[in-house]
């Protein structure tokens, strides 16, 4: 049976800078998902033309476009790479670039040549939950998107915070404190 071996991690993303090569209709939807999980997300986008849309998100976040080809000298001083052009030599180019300086790389609809998957991704306050299918499927994870934003309820926000205050006053080690925050949590998974 196929596994799904990746490691999730949440990035700070304000505090990263982020490349996007491409203008068209993928790297707009690259960077709206991108700001809207992490709107002070630091990001650069390079491309011989972007959408109007694109334009007018660049401009409600901090986004630098540069009308331009791609070039290698872009590279400098980023953290993560999205690639999303229409030219399969230009992508490839770009990996290639990035595995030679150790930057993470993904080529969109392309898994053989990312080093990370943006999957799908529920916010609700302080609880964000990220959903991948090892890039086999990201219509899957759009809906198990949609599934967990629906069921997740509103005010789950102001149980964590709760949670977190009632966590403070707790006294003990380490095991009693986990004993006991798991024993005020266990009724969150208890069927009815």
């Amino acid at each position: 049976m196929e596994r799904n071996n990746l490691y999730p991690i949440f990035l700070k993303a304000e505090k990263l800078h982020i490349l996007i090569v491409g203008g068209g209709n993928v790297a707009e939807e690259k960077l709206t998902f991108l700001t809207k999980s992490s709107p002070d997300a630091t990001v650069t986008m390079v491309a011989p033309m972007f959408r109007e849309a694109t334009t007018a998100l660049a401009l409600k976040y901090r986004v630098e476009l540069r009308t331009d080809s791609y070039h290698p000298k872009y590279l400098i001083g980023k953290d993560l790479v999205i690639v999303t052009t229409d030219d399969p030599e230009v992508n490839i180019q770009i990996f290639t670039d990035c595995r030679s300086i150790n930057k993470l790389v993904n080529v969109a609809d392309n898994p053989p040549y990312c080093d990370f998957y943006m999957g799908g991704i529920v916010t609700k306050g302080n609880v964000k939950i990220a959903i991948s299918t090892n890039g086999q499927s990201p219509t899957t994870a759009k809906r198990l998107r949609q599934f967990f934003e629906e069921i997740l309820p509103e005010n789950i926000n102001k149980m964590v915070q709760n949670l977190n205050i009632y966590r403070k006053t707790l006294k003990g080690d380490f095991e009693e404190k986990v004993a006991k925050m798991n024993e005020i949590t266990e009724k969150l998974i208890e069927k009815g």
